[in-house]
């Protein structure tokens, strides 16, 4: 099973330029189901606030180049068509948000920010390559992704606890690529960005699951033979109990 490690993270605090707009943020992440709680702290300088916060968390995993192939059927002949090219273009991805995006901040920041996965997906978009509606393919690629619990989105995914501690589950599927991954926490107020916080953290194979995928890797020839074998083993029992005399 997969399992988030290096995980009770980092107490960091960044600063909006204006010290009298100063809060402090402070998040911590545990579990094999991604699970963050985060704490905003205001202190001497920051001026009151008119409305309660929000708070926005993207998580992103590892990145690689994709590509995005529309088939064409030609007779009875299914043949690609058209592409497009998304590079850089994170694995996973999970934006949860305490209320929907139009009600936390403005359009323009949403997109600046690349707060919802169809803007993360359009920034990542190569040359259109003789295609003349993209959207038609960052619509197909989300779909598929989100099939897969590789895109998640959530406008209530963030919970708050008490006026400054918040939570948020995180599901990180069995499909979710290994590697490094980043959570990035945003708070706002009045749609106006306040401060962020980013945490790093590792997926990887752990147990008799990271074993087998070792020696796949390290010993591919006796893996594959072993494989063979068992599939004959299992198809001979299999014969035997269900064979009619």
């Amino acid at each position: 099973m997969k399992q988030v490690l290096r995980s009770l993270l980092l107490l960091a605090v960044m600063f909006m330029p204006d010290n009298a707009q100063a809060e402090r943020l402070i998040t911590s992440i545990s579990g094999t189901e991604l699970v963050l709680f985060g704490s905003i702290e205001r202190d001497g300088f920051s001026v009151s606030r008119s409305g309660s916060y929000d708070v926005v968390v993207v998580v992103k995993g590892p990145s690689g180049l994709t590509v995005v192939r529309e088939k064409q059927r030609i007779g009875p002949i299914w043949i690609n068509a058209s592409q497009r090219k998304y590079a850089d273009l994170p694995g996973y991805v999970a934006i949860h948000s305490s209320r929907p995006m139009s009600e936390v901040t403005t359009e323009p920041l949403k997109e600046r920010f690349l707060l919802g996965i169809t803007d993360l997906v359009a920034s990542k978009g190569g040359p259109a390559l003789a295609v003349l509606e993209p959207e038609r393919f960052h619509a197909a690629l989300i779909r598929l992704r989100m099939a897969e619990g590789l895109f998640q989105s959530s406008d209530k995914g963030v919970v708050f606890l008490a006026p400054n501690l918040f939570r948020t589950t995180i599901s990180l599927p069995a499909t979710a690529p290994l590697g490094n991954y980043e959570a990035l926490v945003t708070v706002f107020s009045d749609g106006a960005p306040l401060t962020n916080e980013r945490s790093d953290f590792e997926v990887l194979k752990t147990g008799f699951e990271a074993r087998v995928a070792m020696a796949a890797n390290t010993h591919s020839f006796f893996y594959g033979l072993i494989t063979v074998l068992l599939a004959l083993g299992f198809g001979w029992m299999a014969n035997f109990i269900f064979r009619k005399d």
